[in-house]
């Protein structure tokens, strides 16, 4: 402080002081450099300003400068030693040019001096140093009003602006550095990650399906009873097909039954079997599923769609490990090992008293949770061209996929997960006249989309279509039902059209289901959405 005599001193002081608060403010160099450059300009009368760093070539740039163009500052390029410039980086000494008009070493590459104003202008550049490398150099352009001129005031402040620059270029390439190994490690990781955690038939890149084929390899050693959850189509037979053959059981049987197309009857008899006579049509005796899986696997789909009766029988099987066939009174004992699915929330349904919390506990192990495809959008590309390929191959056909139409699919929400996306994947390659799919191709672009109705999350908010349908607001679950009758069903809300078709079918779900074109689960979901009691006639 003492240094600089009067009120010269105290500008300067201030100068570096704010010069010191820009450099620690922002880790973008250029900026900082710029906001620098432009105070020395304002605090101290200095015309132009540079700020030339050493690229990975070792020759030397100008990446900031005020006081000239931009097009000037990109001509500011200086080899080591070339120009007063290139020789403040080669020697690593700051030096003075007092006229630059009279100096025969001074290149004025950059254009933006004339040399003819009248005016003597001085040259002062100082290096910009890491440690004892030189890495840059600070340079400013100065009018002399007054000859001689002592410049030692003016070279002692550029230095230690040069200093701050230098020690802020240092922290910018260590934290370059320490972002560039980050990366490096973050890369070497995903490597090892999508090596060691593949399932074969199963395509996931994404960071959810690398966390549940981690899971998988974790529970297929083991004989822990499996539970498989996410919404329909997310692949969980799939899954089940992939923790049986990386188990101890791949070379014995993988059995999968689907509780949800069976009735309680005919369910009991698939799983146990049945004896000879035990009823009617049973000409022979027939072994059920957990015989057949004896050793192996038995995967029940749906699990969560059973009735309250059966699942009783189900856990007192899954208790004992033992069963009676239907009409038998044998206990047969089976090695079964059991993976479960289901895309009910199983926690709401026994608070509910839907479903038995003793069989929820059993069968609730070890969870795996699929993800819905909208989770994993980054797996939505190879999907694609899996499905595509496998449309090529049985079709020996050539199509490929357009920027535009991948840009579309990927931002839909395919609340039917991967089965819908490659139902929709063949049935665009199959009206397809061309070898490319576009855009105006794809169903959602022809208001043919069939999840286009479904709600966000899709999983039970089926809409009851009966073409053609001119859709209304939906009506209060609780509006009277005896309205209803000999309306025209093309113009009724969804729960006036679910009340219309139970009411032709006499109540019965299943041919209700079937005039719709549901499912009787689907029937079932639309019931409870809508608050529809059924009717006993």
């Amino acid at each position: 402080m003492g240094a600089f005599p009067g009120q010269e001193a105290s500008v300067e002081l201030a100068t570096i002081y704010e010069i010191s608060k820009i450099l620690s403010s922002s880790l973008d160099l250029n900026k900082t450099a710029r906001e620098v450059l432009g105070v020395l300009s304002s605090h101290l009368k200095m015309r132009r300003g540079m700020v030339s760093l050493v690229q990975p070539n070792g020759d030397l740039h100008v990446v900031e400068a005020t006081g000239m163009s931009s097009e000037a500052a990109r001509r500011g390029r200086f080899r080591k030693g070339e120009g007063i410039t290139g020789k403040i980086l080669e020697t690593g000494v700051p030096m003075v040019v007092p006229d630059v008009a009279k100096e025969p070493l001074f290149l004025n590459r950059t254009g933006s001096r004339s040399m003819a104003e009248g005016r003597v202008v001085a040259f002062i550049g100082v290096p910009i140093k890491v440690g004892r490398e030189t890495v840059g150099v600070l340079s400013v352009d100065r009018e002399v009003e007054n000859a001689p001129f002592n410049f030692e005031s003016d070279v002692r402040f550029l230095a230690m602006v040069a200093n701050l620059i230098g020690q802020t270029t240092r922290l910018h390439d260590r934290v370059a550095a320490e972002r560039e190994e980050l990366i490096q490690r973050q890369h070497r990781l995903q490597k090892e990650l999508q090596g060691k955690y593949s399932l074969e038939n199963v395509i996931g890149r994404s960071k959810r399906m690398q966390e549940v084929f981690g899971e998988v390899h974790q529970a297929a050693p083991g004989k822990s009873t499996v539970l498989l959850r996410g919404e329909s189509g997310t692949g969980k037979e799939v899954i089940a097909r992939s923790i049986h053959y990386l188990s101890p059981r791949k070379d014995t049987p993988f059995i999968k039954v689907n509780c949800a197309a069976l009735s309680e009857t005919l369910l009991e008899s698939e799983l146990f079997g049945h004896e000879k006579g035990s009823f009617t049509g049973a000409t022979q005796e027939r072994k059920g599923r957990f015989e057949m899986a004896h050793g192996g696997t038995l995967f029940l789909d749906e699990l969560g769609e059973i009735s309250a009766a059966f699942q009783t029988k189900l856990l007192r099987v899954l208790q004992e490990r033992e069963f009676e066939r239907v009409g038998g009174n044998k206990s047969i004992k089976v090695d079964v090992r059991l993976i479960a699915a289901t895309n009910r929330n199983l926690e709401e349904d026994v608070a509910k008293g839907v479903f038995r919390a003793d069989l929820y506990y059993r069968i609730n192990v070890v969870s795996i949770f699929l993800p819905p495809l909208r989770e994993r959008r980054e797996d939505i590309p190879l999907l694609i061209d899996h499905f595509l390929d496998k449309f090529n191959q049985d079709n020996e056909r050539k199509l490929a996929i357009s920027p535009a139409a991948l840009e579309v699919m990927l931002k839909c929400n395919w609340p039917g997960n991967v089965r819908e996306l490659e139902n929709c994947v063949e049935r665009t390659a199959t009206m397809t006249r061309t070898n490319t799919i576009q855009d105006v191709d794809l169903p959602c672009q022809q208001n043919k989309c069939f999840s286009q109705v479904l709600q966000h999350y899709g999983q039970a908010q089926q809409v009851i279509p009966i073409a053609p349908v001119a859709y209304t607001p939906e009506i209060p679950a609780d509006a009277p039902s005896e309205s209803l009758a000999g309306d025209d069903p093309a113009y009724m809300t969804e729960r006036e059209r679910l009340v219309w078709a139970m009411e032709q079918c006499g109540w019965v779900q299943a041919k209700a289901a079937r005039l719709l074109n549901l499912t009787p689960r689907q029937i079932g979901y639309a019931l409870l959405k809508y608050n529809v009691e059924v009717k006993r006639l």
